[in-house]
């Protein structure tokens, strides 16, 4: 379950620049989310391992957010650097900018995706008039959320009309909402779909069900271009931070759990149970494969449900660094097909 899966063999061309020279000090300003499916960074802010893998010429600065679109934008700003972030986040940061801002330079973890509801919904027919939260418009789950209900029939739009009444909205906002009774379901990341079913909700869609080989990318890390062109080194070194997590969360999955239930309560202030984060991971494969394939259909499907251009992302990927690190540990190279 929490092995580092690898892909076919593929080859990405590098970005071209000047490297800062050896030695330089920089300045690394990272974005992630307070998620059981961000857990490697978690875990890796938390105790210590980001900052001493990139080493004492680099100073980690980080910033938090509640989904993608909000640390797209903080990049497109300036405001970081490098963010880990869904995919549909990834492929917009991307053909926004024409590709010019932002590369995906390694995957990080795929499952960890539900949608849970209130008990009394039992079918898919039953969602309808109902309200349903996510994350934020135009994010994984909200994506994720749309072409499902698409294909069940239902229209949505994106003022929180249609058939079904989506809602984005914080996902501390939406425990409460659903505790409430405000909300009728979520479609929502790890360890929030949990806290939902503790909350009395009940899972109506393991969002793996409905890939081939229950597999699809949900978080991956990506990195501005003028960043990655400058400090090349930087980014391999926060991709091999990335993987020590990795290793450290499936060789320990109980004793990661500890430092991602701290590292998530201090970011949400809402205190997390160690036992609730271990069963989040249960759902979760962490990879630095970007499951390339599903990235690309999410794309497809931002684009049918009207959140995004159809878009060539042939120029998205940059692998060689991921690559170089996994051929140093004797694995097989990731792709970007």
């Amino acid at each position: 379950m929490f092995a580092v899966a690898v892909g076919a063999c593929g080859s990405d061309a590098k970005t071209t620049g000047s490297s800062a020279p050896a030695g330089a000090k920089t300045t690394l300003n990272l974005g992630y989310f307070p998620n059981v499916t961000h857990a490697p960074a978690v875990y890796g802010v938390e105790n210590g391992d980001f900052a001493k893998t990139l080493g004492s010429n680099v100073t980690l600065k980080t910033s938090t957010y509640t989904a993608g679109p909000a640390a797209v934008e903080a990049l497109f700003s300036g405001a970081i650097d490098a963010a880990f972030v869904g995919p549909g986040p990834a492929s917009s940061a991307y053909t926004k900018s024409n590709g010019a801002a932002a590369l995906l330079v390694a995957g990080v973890a795929s499952g960890g995706a539900f949608l849970v509801v209130q008990p009394g919904i039992t079918a898919p027919a039953d969602l309808k008039g109902k309200k349903i939260a996510d994350p934020q418009l135009n994010g994984t789950q909200d994506i994720a959320l749309r072409w499902y209900l698409k294909q069940q029939g239902f229209k949505t739009d994106i003022n929180g009309g249609g058939d079904v009444h989506v809602v984005p909205q914080d996902n501390a906002q939406t425990l409460d909402a659903f505790k409430s009774k405000d909300i009728d379901g979520a479609w929502v990341p790890e360890p929030w779909a949990t806290r939902l079913v503790s909350a009395g909700g009940k899972v109506l869609v393991d969002e793996r069900d409905l890939w081939p080989n229950k597999q699809f990318v949900t978080t991956v890390l990506i990195v501005s271009t003028k960043f990655l062109n400058a400090h090349r080194d930087v980014v391999k070194a926060l991709i091999l931070a990335t993987s020590n997590a990795i290793d450290a969360i499936n060789a320990n999955p109980t004793a990661a759990a500890s430092v991602v239930s701290k590292g998530i309560e201090k970011i949400t202030t809402k205190p997390i149970k160690v036992d609730l984060v271990t069963a989040s991971f249960k759902s979760i494969t962490f990879t630095l494969d970007p499951l390339a394939t599903t990235l690309l259909t999410v794309a497809d499907h931002a684009s049918q449900i009207g959140l995004a251009k159809k878009a060539d992302l042939s120029g998205l990927f940059d692998l060689s660094l991921v690559n170089e690190l996994l051929a140093s540990k004797g694995k097989a190279s990731v792709s970007s097909k």
